[in-house]
């Protein structure tokens, strides 16, 4: 049955109340955003800035010096723990050149900050070192100086932290000639020939023994080795006797050699370096004296020059460390 069409007026009503319920609405109030709470542990904290690393390369650990030198440094470092990493490396004997080197070229591609060296020889580690320079690493040289002139060929200048070695030679032997008398023959065993502080030392004897007025005999190297020593002396006693008085070594490793090689012989003996094992020499009477270089400073020395140019971006000059003339009545007082 088909549908009756609506009424006119009824359609016109709906249209009306339609309009009508259109224009009363009101938009709403958007509901406040409460802000979204952050924990104090997620929020983002800038990177601690890393630590510089420093190396220290040294000649031969299985001389006693050098590790109380690295002794030492490592004391240093655990007192200034948030200050700087360290890194401690030696070489297998006082020759190994070839092996400083390399560790040198290590600690570059390790990336470290700083290099803090004694270098087995005064003018072969001079080039890597110089390397390491134009890359970027702070170099300061401790212990044994390196050569002026090579430094000058090589355009490069590098701060030293260390001793007078000829000022120590020379207090080791100005005391050693109060125990002889003018004209007495004495030799000179020297360290490794062309090493800065070798000669310095070697200068140093010279310089007291001249103004002492007595007979140098001989001036020979052993290459800062006991083993090396012990046979050499022998060989000089044998050549001079009785005309032999004292033996002057460049190092106390070389000491412990020329006593060895004396024993029981009417010969006196002087070494350069304080390690214990000459201590105990000292104290029997069968060294006369030694040369206290504080081996446990001189690298911590060297690592705050390095620190303070990495702070400054400056490099300060030289910096001398003290020498100190060791004698049995010097070790009663300890």
């Amino acid at each position: 049955m088909p549908r009756k069409p609506l009424p006119s007026l009824m359609l016109a009503g709906l249209f009306a109340a339609l309009l009508s319920g259109c224009a009363k609405q009101t938009p709403k109030e958007p509901t406040p955003m409460t802000p979204e709470k952050v924990e104090p542990n997620t929020l983002l904290k800038p990177a601690a800035a890393a630590k510089p690393r420093v190396a220290l390369i040294m000649k031969s650990l299985a001389n006693e010096f050098f590790k109380t030198m690295e002794d030492g440094a490592k004391a240093h470092q655990q007192e200034h723990a948030g200050e700087y990493e360290l890194i401690c490396n030696g070489i297998k004997d006082e020759e190994d050149v070839n092996g400083q080197i390399e560790i040198v070229n290590q600690m570059l591609a390790q990336k470290v900050d700083a290099l803090v060296i004694a270098p087995a020889d005064s003018t072969a580690l001079i080039p890597v070192c110089k390397k390491a320079r134009d890359k970027g690493l702070v170099v300061v040289n401790i212990d044994n100086k390196f050569d002026d002139g090579a430094l000058k060929k090589e355009q490069v200048s590098l701060p030293f932290v260390g001793p007078n070695n000829r000022t120590g030679a020379k207090l080791a032997g100005d005391y050693l000639a109060k125990q002889l008398t003018k004209g007495d023959g004495v030799a000179i065993i020297e360290g490794k020939p062309g090493a800065f502080n070798a000669i310095q030392r070697k200068l140093g004897f010279e310089d007291a023994m001249k103004a002492a007025g007595m007979t140098i005999l001989t001036s020979q190297s052993a290459y800062w080795e006991t083993d090396k020593a012990y046979p050499l002396v022998d060989q000089i006693h044998n050549k001079y006797g009785a005309k032999l008085k004292a033996v002057l070594c460049a190092n106390d490793s070389m000491a412990l050699g020329a006593a060895r090689a004396l024993q029981g012989k009417a010969v006196k003996v002087v070494g350069f370096d304080n390690i214990s094992a000459v201590q105990s020499l000292i104290k029997e009477g069968k060294v006369v004296c030694t040369i206290d270089q504080h081996a446990d400073q001189i690298a911590a020395n060297g690592i705050v020059h390095a620190l303070e140019i990495l702070k400054s971006g400056e490099t300060p000059g030289d910096k001398e460390t003290p020498v100190d003339l060791i004698t049995a009545e010097t070790l009663e007082k300890k």
